[in-house]
């Protein structure tokens, strides 16, 4: 086994080596004056089960044309199996046509990703399942419910509600509610533009109770402050967020800074540019490394579901 990555999130990809016990694989990563990528795979993979980790997160597309690149060296150098490890799959919201003459970029980067040399796929929670089948190759969709689910029972002891911020979240909540046997919330709204939210009413009874809003991303945390604060004065005692994808584009930092959340729990698929008080990040490479190594060993990864 060889894991090799990317420049997207290297302190991910080296806590993954750490906790399989393996040194990360040697590559040249580097770009030309004129900005084009080169890659050179330093040691032999020939007949090796290759593992290359790269988040799809900013800059996106640079991240993705250096995960393609890679794929496309290692696999002109003979090894028995690439999958692409992508903490988190960029492009994913353009999953649908929502207008006419518009793309389904998702797609389009799963026939990418087949054509530069993947064998499979490893992800955790893209933004929706049936992205799994714009792949003719085996994809093994993780969940951040395990790590999230022992800080609830550990940390958050108070009666809680399970909250989703919208409509299209309320399986990925119920997940959460069923576990921890609990009711859910959902906080209605409608989006008048891209990137712009507006919370408008809250279903189900929070007064009193400790929220806890599960999302999948955490773009310019629009979203987040508008929830928490339609949840605040539907009488909810106070409001934690838990999403997986801190991607925190915009004005994401300001608008966590001066919302009235306790805190947003994120996981570390992708690298936060800085930090804040209010935001508390849990590793995902003890999930990760469990799911190459069986990978790699041929064993069942659904199992990982059924831990917690």
């Amino acid at each position: 086994m060889k894991v090799f990555y990317g420049n997207s999130n290297p302190a991910l990809a080296q806590r993954i080596c750490e906790v399989l016990g393996i040194e990360p694989g040697h590559a040249q990563v580097k770009r030309f004056s004129d900005g084009e990528i080169w890659v050179e795979i330093e040691e032999n993979v020939r007949g090796k089960d290759v593992f290359v980790l790269q988040s799809i997160c900013y800059p996106a597309n640079e991240n993705l044309m250096e995960l393609l690149i890679m794929m496309d060296a290692l696999k002109r150098a003979s090894p028995r199996r690439i999958t692409a490890v992508i903490p988190y799959y960029g492009y994913a919201r353009q999953d649908r046509k929502s207008k006419p003459r518009t793309p389904i970029s998702a797609k389009l980067v799963a026939d990418l990703l087949t054509t530069a040399g993947a064998n499979r796929i490893l992800t955790i929670d893209l933004h929706s399942d049936q992205i799994q089948g714009f792949f003719n190759i085996p994809v093994d969709n993780l969940s951040a419910l395990l790590v999230f689910m022992k800080y609830i029972k550990e940390n958050i002891k108070d009666d809680l509600i399970i909250v989703s911020p919208d409509v299209g979240g309320v399986k990925r909540v119920n997940e959460y509610a069923e576990r921890l046997n609990k009711q859910i919330a959902i906080v209605v709204k409608r989006r008048p533009a891209p990137n712009v939210s507006e919370a408008m009413y809250v279903v189900g009874d929070v007064k009193g109770k400790t929220a806890i809003i599960i999302d999948d991303i955490v773009d310019t945390a629009g979203t987040i402050k508008q929830a928490v604060q339609a949840l605040l004065e539907n009488g909810a005692k106070e409001v934690y967020a838990f999403c997986t994808h801190p991607v925190l584009s915009g004005n994401a930092y300001k608008n966590i800074e001066f919302s009235n959340i306790k805190e947003l729990i994120v996981t570390d698929t992708i690298p936060l540019l800085k930090m804040s008080p209010k935001i508390k990040v849990i590793s995902v490479a003890e999930l990760l490394a469990e799911a190459i190594k069986r990978i790699h060993e041929e064993k069942s990864v659904s199992v990982l579901f059924k831990q917690v």
